[in-house]
């Protein structure tokens, strides 16, 4: 009887072992935030590794669209995996990139093409209002600069609630680490806006249209023709 009582008591043991090793590791795995990355890319390579976006134990994407912790600085990787062949000797054409939409609510107005957010649900970010250029306030005044980032406090005081959106011809963020973004309140594009009023010009970076260059370059030969806000002034 007690020869065939150990045999049995190993074999739990060994069993309780791998059960307490599994639970150890996975809560030690999931215990992971934006925070112990230095870089955007880093935490994405994470994200890949361990799951995302199919599965993201460690809420790194919060706003779920496949990109881990866009707060963090760059170098920065939409790299969502995958990868290889289709299985029978070919390759699968790169899906069309979406732009990415997130809700936020403003915290701060910086100047007129720039402002501070807070992602719902998520970390802050400041953002530059792609496609456009107000004067300058900061580093020497510019005729029109106060008056820019007057109208757009005005328009976006803090905790109003906008929808952020990316713009797949343009990069995610610019060389000081702003998100590029249009930003919409209640479906209107609050940076045509601004040229629609004269407060800002259309800026094409390195000759690389936007997707909305059309309609802004509209609004500003509207604005030219009445002499309102900076046309006038200025």
């Amino acid at each position: 009887m007690r020869a065939r009582l150990v045999p049995l008591l190993v074999a739990l043991a060994v069993a309780l072992t791998g059960v307490l090793g599994f639970t150890t590791t996975t809560a030690h795995a999931a215990d992971k935030d934006c925070a112990d990355f230095n870089t955007q890319k880093a935490a994405q390579t994470f994200f890949i590794n361990h799951g995302g976006p199919q599965d993201d134990p460690h809420g790194l994407d919060s706003e779920g669209d496949g990109i881990a912790c866009e707060s963090n600085p760059c170098p920065c990787s939409t790299d969502q995996g995958g990868g290889g062949g289709d299985g029978g000797g070919g390759s699968n054409p790169d899906p069309e990139p979406k732009p990415k939409k997130a809700a936020a609510r403003i915290v701060r107005v910086i100047d007129g093409d720039t402002a501070k957010v807070k992602y719902i649900g998520a970390g802050r970010a400041t953002v530059r209002f792609l496609g456009i250029d107000t004067p300058e306030v900061f580093g020497g005044e510019e005729c029109g600069g106060p008056e820019a980032s007057e109208a757009l406090k005005n328009r976006l005081p803090r905790g109003t609630r906008v929808t952020l959106i990316s713009d797949t011809s343009q990069d995610l963020k610019d060389r000081y680490g702003r998100q590029l973004r249009y930003v919409e309140k209640k479906d209107r594009d609050v940076a045509r806006a601004m040229v629609f009023d004269g407060h800002a010009k259309v800026y094409v970076y390195q000759d690389n249209p936007f997707d909305r260059v059309k309609a802004y370059r509209k609004a500003q030969d509207s604005a030219k023709d009445a002499d309102r806000g900076i046309w006038g002034a200025c």
